[in-house]
């Protein structure tokens, strides 16, 4: 395996599947010498763990070809995977995204072609907190399935080899549903974060106001997706606020690329939700304001 993007999510997950004798190399650049000289440490809720020594690569070509490719990285380096991918294929290479939003897996076949496409949906709590090392608070599962329809079994075998590592992975039959369903949450607690000036998670739900405007936020997400034919749940809405609650000063990825002046994924987790929707006759007016306010905050921070 390969693990594109070696951030909170690939280091962690990369990790435990490492720790379960998978062969895999680690794609890793701005912090590849100090994960070279010190390793890699995982502080989780599911007991502490650290690699001495991982298989560190700073570049796609030392890596060569792989039977699975895991993105990792968020989404606004997709510019790059026309070098990053190639030097890992082989005939029979399987590429999975772990990102957040929509349209990845569009970029990813325009690459590699869309028969080797997977997408997964990762449901954690989790941070990088300095170079090397990671924290996991809470969750962890992965739902895993095919972008194309007709394959069959892959997204079962990878589910498979992820619970071997002890990671609580599902292979779920219809993607677009799943990535919708991770947009109730996405689309409001990323965005209010960001578009409220870098918060956490906390302080959104402490406002009686801002918890509504997360309501109706989901309520246009459900709504959007239902006309697309994807039946999602309005328990939902209440299920992702109540998990959300225990999470305490969560600080959402987004808010943390905000906050230290990073390039946020505004395109596929609010752009390309909102203009589907829309296109599918859903106004959805509360996430157009929602993206309007979170690109003025970015404009005034100097991010675009």
């Amino acid at each position: 395996m390969a693990i594109v993007g070696s951030g909170a999510i690939g280091l962690y997950y990369g990790s435990r599947l490492a720790a379960a004798a998978e062969d895999v190399r680690f794609l890793i650049r701005s912090d590849f010498e100090a994960i070279s000289e010190h390793g890699l440490k995982v502080r989780s809720i599911d007991g502490d763990f650290e690699f001495p020594e991982l298989k560190a690569y700073r570049t796609a070509s030392e890596i060569g070809p792989v039977d699975l490719v895991i993105i990792a990285w968020k989404a606004t380096a997709n510019d790059q995977l026309g070098e990053v991918l190639p030097p890992l294929l082989h005939e029979k290479t399987q590429v999975l995204t772990l990102q957040n939003g929509l349209g990845n897996c569009e970029s990813i076949a325009e690459i590699v072609g869309k028969e080797r496409v997977l997408g997964g949906l990762c449901f954690v709590c989790i941070n990088r907190i300095s170079a090397g090392l990671v924290s996991h608070s809470g969750g962890g599962r992965i739902s895993i399935g095919e972008w194309s329809k007709g394959k069959q079994g892959r997204a079962a075998e990878l589910a498979k080899r992820f619970q071997a590592a002890k990671i609580q992975a599902v292979a779920v039959e219809n993607l677009r549903k799943s990535q919708w369903e991770k947009l109730i949450w996405n689309i409001p607690f990323n965005g209010l974060s960001v578009a409220e000036g870098g918060v956490t998670t906390d302080v959104l739900l402490a406002d009686s106001n801002l918890e509504n405007e997360i309501r109706i936020l989901m309520t246009e997400v459900v709504q959007a997706a239902r006309v697309q034919g994807l039946d999602l749940e309005d328990e939902l809405i209440h299920s992702n606020i109540e998990r959300t609650r225990p999470m305490g000063a969560y600080r959402t990825s987004s808010m943390i690329d905000f906050v230290e002046g990073r390039e946020v994924e505004v395109a596929p987790i609010w752009a390309e939700p909102l203009r589907r929707g829309q296109a599918s006759g859903v106004a959805m007016p509360h996430t157009a304001e929602l993206l309007q306010r979170i690109r003025e905050r970015l404009v005034a921070r100097g991010a675009e």
